[in-house]
């Protein structure tokens, strides 16, 4: 087979949660368990950090990744999911796996083995794939993004050096739980016995299950929120945009003016976790100098090549794209574009099926203009639908057959002083870069 006839073997024989929801979705571990026993336990071969959270578990990882490289590690990062092309999930040192690594790990092994009845999910091979490649290009730690949850992810079969979980909220209900309480228990299954964990934002809802679930496992629990923030946020520009901000450790200054290539202010939220991070793996005997810190923030799309944050697409009209698409995505996205400047907004939208849509279009403000389409997915929500179900909160504007489309239509509407936002969900902002 060629890279595409992979890609369609992929795509076409095996269910994939990005694509068509909950059928996705495992009970349990043992086709994982099943899989690396057949590569001969790759997982093992490597030294891993396990990252879980409802939103900023993609920027966490792609930073951390980043700073890692910076300190001269060869740095695994495995994400999820893909936006343009296939292999953007399986990357070292920000170079994405070979098509032809890609077409001989199928061959090799998952074909064989769904012959052999091995009924594989898309998620369960493509973590195989990792490891593997992992394994066999030895390196120094690879940091592992889970793909859904956490208690019965696929990738929560590895033994790291620490776990991370970035906050909790309302996301995949039907599958986690409909209480954050519950979600968070989801979560807490990446804690480890005696492995540290790091939790970026603590409330009052789901403390009490990171404390038992650590105290169970004896696992070393911290807050990141408690520790460490972010402070004077603001964007400066001497020939490329950066964000700008000054990191504490509680009320004490630790590093000033220090630059970000990501540009949402919901970054301030992730930092703090990813400086416990490095504390920890300091502790574990990683050598991570202040520099490369400063260098791995700094240059973090530069170093891994991260897509669809705060992501300018253009200018006069500016075009900015971004994959929050739950609740508290949507509204650190809301907060951040009430303070860029503009006339009018133009908002791009595309939702999934399985989304609680109603929540997410009440949160969206009413002056804006709204182009109603949808991602070429099975699990798209189909544009006129989202359009009646928009008209409920008084949202407004024209419906249109693809997101590509839909955005030439707002550039064409859109005065140089206007702003065009593209989102709603991560596949509708697939299309657009």
């Amino acid at each position: 087979m060629n890279y595409q006839e992979t890609l369609d073997y992929m795509f076409a024989r095996l269910p994939m949660f990005q694509r068509i929801g909950s059928a996705a979705y495992k009970a349990n571990l043992d086709n994982t368990i099943a899989l690396c026993k057949l590569l001969n336990n790759p997982e093992k071969n490597f030294k891993s950090t396990h990252i879980a959270g409802t939103n900023g578990k993609g920027s966490t990882s792609h930073l951390l990744a980043s700073i890692l490289q910076s300190a001269g590690y060869k740095v695994g990062l495995y994400t999820s999911p893909h936006l343009k092309d296939f292999r953007e999930r399986i990357k070292i040192n920000g170079e994405k796996i070979s098509e032809q690594n890609v077409v001989n790990f199928i061959e090799q092994y998952i074909i064989p083995a769904v012959e052999n009845k091995l009924e594989l999910s898309f998620f369960e091979m493509t973590v195989g794939m990792a490891f593997d490649y992992f394994a066999n290009e030895q390196v120094d730690i690879a940091i592992i993004e889970v793909g859904l949850g956490g208690r019965l992810d696929s990738t929560n079969v590895i033994s790291p050096e620490l776990s991370i979980i970035t906050n909790i909220s309302f996301d995949h209900t039907a599958l986690l739980g409909k209480t954050l309480e519950a979600i968070a228990t989801e979560k807490a299954g990446i804690i480890k016995p005696e492995t540290p964990v790091i939790i970026g934002e603590k409330t009052e809802e789901t403390k009490n299950v990171f404390y038992n679930k650590s105290n169970d496992s004896n696992a070393q629990l911290t807050f990141a929120d408690e520790i460490y923030n972010v402070k004077k946020l603001s964007y400066k520009n001497n020939g490329q945009l950066l964000l700008s901000f000054d990191l504490y450790r509680k009320s004490t200054l630790l590093m000033s003016n220090m630059e970000c290539e990501l540009l949402g202010f919901y970054q301030q939220k992730n930092i703090p976790a990813i400086i416990c991070a490095v504390d920890e793996l300091r502790k574990r005997g990683w050598y991570i100098p202040e520099t490369s810190v400063r260098n791995g923030i700094k240059n973090v799309i530069t170093k891994t090549g991260l897509l669809g944050r705060w992501q300018i697409l253009g200018e006069q009209p500016l075009v900015i794209a971004d994959t929050g698409h739950n609740e508290a995505g949507i509204k650190e996205v809301l907060s951040q574009i009430s303070i860029t400047p503009h006339k009018q907004l133009h908002f791009v939208i595309g939702m999934v099926n399985d989304k609680d849509v109603s929540t997410i279009l009440g949160l969206l403000p009413k002056n804006a203009i709204y182009y109603f389409s949808q991602a070429t997915i099975p699990r798209a929500l189909d544009a006129g639908e989202l359009a009646k179900q928009a008209a409920v909160f008084n949202l407004k504007g024209n419906i249109y057959k693809s997101i590509p489309e839909a955005l030439e239509e707002a550039k064409k509407n859109a005065d140089n002083d206007d702003l065009i936002f593209v989102g709603g969900s991560t596949f509708t902002v697939a299309e657009v870069l």
